[in-house]
């Protein structure tokens, strides 16, 4: 499954992603919340890198048609347990 993302920071703390995938095309906003990243251990890294990897996360376990309108990183974090490790280890490898 092919999918392409563009991601432009918006706003302090805010990005959008436009995606597209099998023919379809959409966008979501995801805030980085300052005192969360400081809070898993990700202060200091750029937040582009943070959302491209977080994109990537979270499209390899939902389609992206599916991908919410706005996200933030708390919310991820709560759904899926193991998304701050992987993000780290994500952010570690590149």
């Amino acid at each position: 499954m092919e999918q392409t993302f563009d991601i432009e920071l918006v706003n302090q703390n805010e990005y959008l992603v436009r995606w597209a995938s099998e023919g379809q095309s959409g966008e979501s906003l995801i805030h980085t919340n300052p005192a969360f990243l400081a809070e898993v251990g990700l202060e200091g890294i750029d937040e582009q890198r943070i959302v491209e990897e977080t994109t990537s996360y979270l499209a390899e376990r939902q389609p992206v048609i599916d991908f919410p309108q706005t996200v933030d990183l708390e919310e991820i974090a709560a759904a899926y347990t193991d998304f701050t490790e992987q993000l780290k280890s994500r952010l570690q490898a590149k």
